[in-house]
């Protein structure tokens, strides 16, 4: 789902609004009456429960990703295949692909347009326009791995927020998340996604969220208000009747705003000794992520620096890192990485961040990207994309305009 990289930025509430706030949610520690209304991952603050009261305290941040990698984990791609299973439908020879290994604890993670292209063969093969929201009312605690059980345990729903905020970077890493308290509600917002995700992921994800807030609370609660940055599909009833609460459109981010009091509700099943054992495992896993994330990076940064000379082959980013080509083939293995992928991944990333510089043309960008020809150029973005680099450029007029450098 679209929940990463979490870095909330800091503003303040007047202290009546904070004590509106207090009085919302009935018990608050007095603590908090000066404290910013977006929690900060900088300061290290997070929404948790200490002795039955709502608060913010230290809790372990969850330290950022590399901005450069953009994923879903296997677990919540697993969604997918259930749910095509449950239509009756053989879903790896619907995707081409097979289902993602059981045993991989999550640490399988797929690429964004890899997942878009997922649900995009899913819609096709179903004729289902709604697929998003069909797919996303699916989701259980094991398309969450060790964090869906962890939230399952905890015991209300403001204790599960701070655990996602913690543990995100198991599920995904696609947008940076904000958590805003908003007078009476707390809105969830995701910004600066490094490319277009598309109706159908964003879909699936607030889709996903809401459901599992339901599921686990035992509750029928909805937001008060659900926001998408894709355009209108026509028919927003659906969408209305499904969330409960006015659905927009075309707006700048997309965003959650539920009544501020559910933080509080409690949820059906806590555990405190299962949510110490998640707990324990997800951090295990989230230091296999970043040793993975250390060494993805270092490649990907000298993919990036090498390219305009050449093709960047193993051997070449080898010795810019001090290895032997065989040393990164073995460690890249070891982490299930393949350098081949990577390089590709890299200069897809590369190439829709070079054509939202208007600056340059698209032989420029070619060269960048290492290609001595703009015909090879154009070849490898179509089957990055289904679209050439001019058509891309043509409907990103404002974003390109946006992110002009200079």
């Amino acid at each position: 789902m679209p929940i990463s990289s979490t870095c909330f930025q800091s503003t303040s509430l007047p202290r009546n609004a904070w004590s509106h706030v207090i009085n919302s949610v009935g018990m608050f520690a007095a603590s908090i009456k000066n404290c910013p209304a977006v929690w900060s991952r900088t300061g290290r603050s997070a929404l948790t429960l200490a002795d039955d009261y709502l608060t913010l305290s230290a809790m372990p941040a969850a330290s950022p990703l590399s901005t450069q990698r953009v994923y879903y984990s296997s677990t919540y791609v697993r969604l997918l295949f259930d749910y095509l299973s449950e239509q009756g439908k053989d879903a790896a020879r619907v995707l081409g692909e097979a289902r993602p290994p059981e045993d991989d604890r999550g640490l399988t993670l797929y690429a964004s347009a890899h997942w878009r292209r997922l649900l995009e063969c899913a819609m096709r093969a179903l004729d289902d326009p709604l697929l998003g929201l069909h797919v996303g009312q699916r989701i259980t605690p094991a398309h969450l791995g060790a964090l869906g059980y962890a939230l399952h345990a905890c015991r209300d729903a403001g204790a599960a927020l701070a655990r996602w905020q913690q543990y995100e970077h198991l599920i995904a890493n696609v947008a940076r998340m904000e958590v805003r308290v908003e007078a009476t509600s707390v809105a969830i917002e995701w910004h600066d996604a490094p490319e277009p995700l598309g109706p159908l992921v964003d879909e699936v994800a607030l889709t996903a969220i809401v459901q599992f807030a339901r599921n686990i609370t035992g509750t029928h609660h909805g937001p008060d208000e659900v926001c998408f940055v894709h355009p209108s599909p026509g028919d927003e009833q659906p969408y209305i009747d499904y969330f409960g609460c006015p659905v927009r459109f075309g707006q700048p981010v997309n965003r959650l705003a539920f009544p501020l009091h559910l933080l509080m509700q409690p949820l059906r099943q806590p555990d405190d000794a299962l949510l110490q054992m998640m707990e324990r495992q997800a951090s295990a896993l989230l230091a296999e992520l970043r040793q993975t994330d250390d060494l993805e990076q270092s490649v990907r940064e000298a993919v990036a620096r090498l390219l305009t000379q050449g093709e960047a082959s193993l051997e070449q980013i080898a010795a810019d890192l001090h290895v032997s080509s065989r040393t990164l083939h073995r460690r890249l293995a070891e982490l299930g990485l393949n350098f081949r992928i990577l390089r590709e991944d890299t200069r897809r990333r590369l190439a829709i961040d070079h054509l939202n510089d208007p600056r340059l043309t698209l032989a420029e960008v070619a060269w960048l990207l290492g290609y001595s020809e703009h015909s090879a150029f154009t070849r490898a973005f179509r089957r990055w994309t289904g679209e050439s680099p001019q058509q891309w450029r043509s409907r990103q007029p404002a974003r390109a305009a946006n992110v002009a450098r200079g």
